[in-house]
């Protein structure tokens, strides 16, 4: 979840940062020996020292592009200004998907649709206290519909079983910890397999309650942050922190994971993650859950990913390096994406999931009325 046709400036799909959004090219480096070596895929890190130099840089640019980035972080609420020529052409490129609706289930015909769904700022609304982002009763009798017809997963940054207590339901897939933490329903659409279970970031547990802690500490004089252990990643939440307080946070964050060269940080809807630097993400996590699935190089295969965040876009970038299915970006303002289509809220993700229950009802009905009928005509014919 840079900046071509945006309002805002972001990084680009998949970009890890460092707190000061290290990426290379980045104009908080002022030269080209500051900056961190360029290499498709590398999380990068660099010293507090450095980490605190090019945040207290005297040069006010660059300070105000790293906040801009902070602020652009959650445009839920901003009330979005008419349409300019470049959002027009965004749209074209990311029409809503409830546009094109017949478009999307005529791609789908004949093959199984797999439903991946993010949970914060996608069946929720981004909220400023984490622990009160509750599914509305309607979204989750959505949900629940949707999973009868279709196998369904949540892929969430947050701890499985936090996303567990928010959905609960307990015929869905969850994916929690940006995909660490896989566990299936035991009675799953193949009735003979067993619930699924795959941590791959184990042996980083003592590091990340260990990181936790040491956040929860040097945090606790910088008001409304917030710091949520999600087992195998720690976010630390800044929607209710202070602008002015925004820099002191992210030294604070940096003075702590300087001592962690195996953890790495990324930045979301204006929240900080921290994470192992395994080679594993959500677009990882969405090949497993096909696998298990039974779904490995299965042509027949039509997945559908809904996500609103950065750490999505690695799902969307599986999806389009496959040629299978498809992403939609839940989002009010244009970003530069590897999802195909759009929706703005997650009143218009609840409204895309229902069409797509009706749509598949009503094929049902077609599809068993044609069978009756060619039973009818089979035994009308003389033997």
């Amino acid at each position: 979840m840079t900046k071509q046709n945006m309002v805002v400036a972001e990084a680009k799909p998949g970009m890890t940062l460092d707190l000061s959004m290290a990426v290379s090219g980045s104009s908080l480096f002022n030269t080209a020996a500051q900056r961190p070596p360029a290499v498709p895929g590398t999380y990068f890190t660099i010293s507090q020292k450095q980490l605190l130099q090019n945040l207290e840089i005297n040069n006010g640019a660059r300070i105000n592009t790293w906040l801009d980035t902070m602020r652009s972080s959650s445009p839920t609420h901003i009330k979005a200004p008419p349409l300019s020529d470049g959002q027009n052409s965004w749209i074209l490129r990311h029409p809503s998907a409830l546009d094109v609706f017949d478009e999307i289930t005529t791609a789908s015909k004949g093959k199984q649709i797999v439903m991946f769904l993010d949970y914060d700022g996608t069946l929720s609304p981004i909220v400023e206290d984490p622990d009160r982002a509750f599914m509305s009763d309607a979204m989750r009798a959505t949900v629940r519909k949707l999973a009868r017809y279709f196998p369904t997963a949540i892929v969430s940054g947050r701890c499985r079983d936090k996303v567990y207590s928010f959905v609960r339901l307990a015929e869905l897939y969850y994916a929690g910890s940006h995909g660490m933490d896989i566990k299936g329903p035991s009675k799953g659409y193949n009735k003979d397999a067993e619930s699924v279970l795959f941590q791959p970031a184990s042996e980083f547990l003592p590091m990340i309650d260990e990181v936790y802690k040491a956040l929860m500490e040097v945090t606790k004089s910088t008001p409304g942050a917030i710091v949520e252990n999600n087992k195998f990643c720690v976010s630390v939440h800044f929607r209710c922190v202070d602008e002015k307080k925004w820099i002191e946070l992210a030294k604070q964050v940096g003075s702590v994971l300087e001592r962690y060269p195996s953890l790495r940080l990324s930045q979301g809807r204006k929240v900080f993650e921290i994470r192992p630097t395994i080679k594993w993400d959500k677009g990882k996590a969405l090949e497993f859950l096909l696998e298990s699935l039974g779904y490995a190089n299965n042509a027949d295969v039509f997945p559908v990913y809904i996500g609103d965040d950065r750490t999505d876009e690695d799902a969307f970038k599986v999806l389009r390096e496959r040629g299978q299915g498809f992403g939609i970006l839940v989002s009010k303002i244009p970003k530069d994406t590897n999802a195909s289509y759009s929706l703005q809220e997650p009143s218009e993700v609840m409204a895309f999931l229902r069409r797509l229950v009706g749509w598949k009802k009503m094929s049902l009905r077609r599809h068993f009325r044609m069978r009756r009928r060619v039973e009818e005509i089979k035994m009308s014919l003389p033997n």
